[in-house]
């Protein structure tokens, strides 16, 4: 009993860790990527206070609640938003026996719990009492139904294809060769993962030049960095998640299993900051387009492939 809490406390406080690092790495690659050259100054050395400076800035901000929000819900929505995430990492392995919990189901829990999160935004939308935060909270409502699907036929290809829901079963099945045959399956689930995460160039949700910050344009200070904080972790666990069903977990040459996995979860995330960078917003008829005609054909061609793969 104490080795599995102990097991947890270590996971889950390198899991909090990493989103902090992930936050400080979009900093420093946008300003690098857009020539932005504050970011480089606070601190002294490559601008390593940078976090730091944002954090004390959000803490000293007032928490303002609006008079016709609902104030329950109102102050719910940003835990809502964070901590299916942070539950989510329980169950991710980031090395032969390290993990927090390996559920048989572990899969559709994983899938379950965070779609349990997007419903932070659009708590946070329909409570603001703000006409802009509905309509935000409307589109995330609409942007998780969309590209749920594709997430989960994607993700079903390699519970097929590995015979199990445990991811910690999924990583030790999987081979090398694996790569290219479900290719077609890594690319849907990471870019419906990155839709769901409301990610740019799937930011309708937010949207600052249409509807300010959509569910979060009433918010402040603390509250506000929560849904930062969330959308940070979101990344952590799409890459980590990337990594575990598509791209071989802890698997790898020379270098300890963990290493590995982090490797592999830093290289995603940096994919994640560089296509913010470098795709504008699309239109919300584009959005939903790319989900039903472009994520879920290709995700049903995976799953026809892996049953093909696995009869033969």
């Amino acid at each position: 009993m104490l080795e599995i809490a102990l097991r947890l406390v270590v996971i889950i406080g390198a899991f909090l860790l990493l989103p902090l690092i992930v936050g400080q790495l979009e900093h420093k690659a946008m300003a690098h990527m857009q020539s932005r050259l504050g970011p480089m100054y606070a601190g002294g050395f490559h601008g390593w206070a940078q976090l730091i400076a944002d954090g004390v800035k959000f803490v000293q901000k007032e928490d303002v609640i609006p008079a016709a929000a609902d104030r329950a819900v109102f102050k719910i929505a940003p835990a809502v938003a964070l901590v299916p995430y942070l539950i989510v990492m329980i169950v991710i392995p980031v090395g032969p026996g390290l993990y927090g919990v390996d559920l048989d189901a572990g899969l559709f829990f994983v899938l379950a719990v965070m779609g349990v999160g997007v419903l932070g935004s659009i708590m946070a939308g329909w409570s603001s009492g703000n006409k802009y935060s509905v309509l935000g909270g409307m589109r995330s409502a609409a942007q998780l139904m969309s590209y749920e699907l594709p997430l989960v036929l994607a993700a079903s290809s390699v519970a097929m294809a590995a015979g199990t829901l445990s991811l910690t079963g999924i990583v030790e099945a999987w081979q090398w060769w694996w790569l290219p045959w479900q290719a077609i399956g890594a690319i849907v689930f990471f870019v419906a993962g990155l839709a769901e995460l409301r990610r740019p160039p799937f930011d309708m949700p937010i949207a600052e030049s249409e509807i300010i910050m959509g569910p979060m344009t009433e918010y402040t200070g603390i509250r506000f960095a929560l849904f930062m904080l969330a959308e940070y972790v979101g990344i952590v666990v799409l890459s980590a998640l990337t990594t575990v069903l598509f791209l071989g977990g802890w698997h790898g040459p020379w270098l300890p299993g963990p290493v590995w996995t982090l490797i592999k979860i830093f290289v995603l995330a940096f994919v994640v900051i560089w296509v913010r960078v470098s795709y504008p917003r699309m239109r919300e008829d584009q959005l939903q387009k790319l989900a039903w005609v472009g994520l879920v054909p290709l995700a049903l061609v995976q799953l026809a492939l892996t049953g093909v793969v696995k009869v033969l």
